[in-house]
């Protein structure tokens, strides 16, 4: 009878501090998510709710933080009331594997580009929970990105470039003169490269930055910046038909089936990356038309040891060495201290 006293009470308590504000619905469990809205988007908790009673059962306020940081390589960063955790998640269809507290999966029932919510049953209770999640950028997030760790990826669908009418074309429409039908010109196929990282950190002049982007316009830009000479910039134009002979060598050395993460696989490799000087990761992002792929290798290039530590397949060697041999014919350059 007791037990039922204290169920009573904690219904009416959460009926209290039920709000207007509607609570998602779960979705079919044959819906899948697709993963770039997942990997490197950072998320901020707000509230939680009990599906079945549509009610707000907690709220996080100034004295509760909890944030997720969801990686590139599949793993994942947790703030929780100033106590960061780390993890591996994994996504299968709308299910996400992520441990947080006693709960080890997720069904994700929302999410776009303002917010997430993923859904939970709890132990030995009866109905479904969910957490309500909005995004926020890295500047809000209480995450520390290490010195060697690579900038934040984004993995969006390539947005190719749109015409855009100017200013003066929303005035009052002029009467044109009809003239002969144009025929359609063959759109070029979107190219997109960038290279960045590798290498160790350290030495006498140590590298802070080394990345080099070729556009679809052809124009490649290569930016190397060190410690003690500041940053160099250089620049040159690469032909369209040598850019498009290029992007298809890229196709024919299987870059597309290459893995998206290569990491460690030995004991050896793990303790390399705890070493002076300090591996820099390597990432190389190729888009060409609708696809779109980036490989990350965790420690790439020779140190005094000249050892390959890290497994993946040689023709990335080929691919980076072509790459670096395009940014070293310079066009023009010019320096800044920074």
């Amino acid at each position: 009878m007791r037990n039922l006293f204290l169920l009573l009470l904690l219904h009416l308590a959460a009926n209290l501090v039920a709000q207007d504000t509607p609570v998602e619905t779960t979705i079919s469990p044959f819906f899948k998510v697709d993963e770039r809205q997942i990997v490197e988007t950072k998320w901020r908790y707000t509230y939680a709710t009990h599906v079945e009673s549509n009610t707000i059962i907690h709220q996080a306020e100034e004295d509760y933080e909890y944030f997720l940081h969801f990686k590139y390589d599949y793993t994942y960063e947790q703030y929780f009331n100033g106590q960061l955790t780390k993890g591996n998640w994994s996504l299968v269809n709308n299910e996400l594997f992520y441990r947080f507290k006693h709960i080890n999966k997720f069904i994700i029932a929302t999410i776009n580009k303002e917010k997430l919510v993923l859904e939970f049953t709890q132990p030995n209770s009866k109905g479904n929970y969910q957490y309500h999640f909005i995004k926020v950028s890295s500047q809000e997030a209480p995450f520390i990105k290490p010195a060697n760790e690579l900038p934040d990826v984004n993995v969006d669908a390539i947005n190719l470039r749109k015409s855009k009418k100017p200013w003066w074309a929303f005035g009052r429409k002029k009467k044109k003169k009809k003239k002969a039908p144009i025929a359609p010109q063959e759109q070029e196929t979107y190219i997109s490269i960038e290279l960045i990282g590798g290498g160790y950190y350290g030495g006498i002049d140590p590298v802070l930055r080394d990345y080099i982007q070729i556009k679809n316009t052809g124009r490649l830009i290569k930016e190397f910046k060190s410690v003690q000479n500041g940053l160099v910039v250089t620049k040159k134009d690469i032909s369209r038909q040598e850019l498009e002979a290029f992007a298809q060598y890229i196709v024919d050395q299987d870059f597309f089936n290459f893995e998206r993460v290569y990491d460690c696989e030995t004991a050896l490799c793990q303790k390399r990356k705890q070493l002076k000087p300090t591996p820099i990761p390597l990432r190389l992002m190729v888009a060409y038309g609708t696809r779109k792929k980036v490989v990350s290798v965790s420690i790439w290039g020779d140190d005094n040891q000249n050892m390959q530590y890290v497994d993946y397949p040689p023709a990335l060697d080929n691919i980076i060495d072509a790459i670096q041999r395009m940014a070293h014919r310079i066009d023009d350059s010019y320096s800044a201290k920074k």
